[in-house]
């Protein structure tokens, strides 16, 4: 199973700059751990206490897992998935 995964650039140092790296699991959870043994580090960046951070959006194929599972949201072979940090500022 192939689930391609957006990394946005402030994680790319964890991907060796990549923008996209590719990943297996059923679920998001199953894909974190499947990213973590090909990139060390990544998963401290997408959870904390055994969940999402709460400043990190993932999306399957455009649809936020928030609302469709969390961790435990299913994967497909060909999903596409998208790391997006939240970003506050200005003035």
């Amino acid at each position: 199973m192939a689930i391609e995964v957006r990394i946005p650039t402030i994680l790319r140092t964890y991907t060796g700059g990549e923008k996209a790296v590719t990943g297996d699991g059923d679920t998001l959870a199953g894909l974190i751990e499947n990213l973590e043994a090909a990139h060390p580090g990544l998963a401290d960046r997408l959870l904390e206490n055994g969940d999402l951070r709460r400043f990190v959006n993932v999306y399957i194929n455009d649809e936020d897992v928030r609302f469709i599972g969390g961790l435990e949201a299913p994967l497909s072979d060909g999903d596409q998935v998208v790391v997006l940090p939240a970003v506050a500022g200005g003035s």
